[in-house]
């Protein structure tokens, strides 16, 4: 996953035209079993976030009680129906993302808002440690108008903790959920099918290590 990638974002007329049909997947969750695409069970939320290279986040996800499964994808963009190798162009607008399908009785979106800041460094721009390039930005999703309005105060909370303890601006991405396109069946739950493969993300965040947390 250390590419070195384009850091300015396509233009549609610039951007690569990708294709009508979504590209072949898993069906089921490599760890849970449960399906990617659904049914889901009813009640039950989704978010999605990017925070760098998919491997990892995805990881620290499906771990969290309350999350019924996760998926690594492209979301962000403009081109339809990417491949994972178009997306390391740059030339499509996408960042690697990570759906979460979660029971909110179990997890609130806030925990999840609150994994999402202390498990990487929100304020690098188009990159994410050694991983550079736009699909590696930080981002945030949502699906509706309360995920906006809880994204953008959590956002606040955080860039308030950070400044005080004299760390640099949040350039998270927050937006209203575009598309969203499964990556490759190989991409999903990669670190359970290789246990030794590249992560790139995991506690070790801009917030935890220096001692800077926000209640959830």
């Amino acid at each position: 996953m250390l590419f070195k990638k384009t850091a300015e974002m396509p233009k549609p007329e610039t951007a690569l035209p990708g294709r009508a049909e979504p590209l072949d997947t898993d069906v089921n969750h490599y760890v849970s079993g449960n399906p990617l695409k659904g049914p889901y069970p009813n009640g039950f939320q989704t978010a999605i976030f990017g925070m760098g290279c998919f491997w990892g986040v995805e990881r620290i996800f499906w771990q969290l009680p309350g999350v019924w499964v996760t998926s690594a994808g492209y979301s962000g963009g403009i081109t339809p129906n990417p491949t994972y190798e178009e997306t390391c162009t740059g030339r499509t607008g996408h960042t690697e993302v990570v759906k979460v399908v979660f029971d909110p009785s179990v997890i609130t979106y806030a925990e999840l808002l609150k994994t999402f800041w202390e498990n990487h460094d929100p304020t690098q721009g188009m990159r994410q440690g050694n991983d550079i390039g736009t699909t590696y930005r930080s981002a945030i999703y949502t699906l509706n108008a309360e995920q906006q309005a809880e994204a953008e105060a959590s956002r606040d909370a955080y860039q308030a903790a950070l400044t005080q303890a004299g760390r640099g601006t949040i350039t998270t991405e927050i937006e209203p959920a575009g598309d969203y396109f499964y990556a490759e069946g190989y991409h999903q739950g990669y670190l359970a099918k290789n246990p030794a493969g590249y992560c790139g993300i995991g506690g070790t965040g801009v917030v935890c290590p220096i001692g800077v947390g926000i209640d959830a």
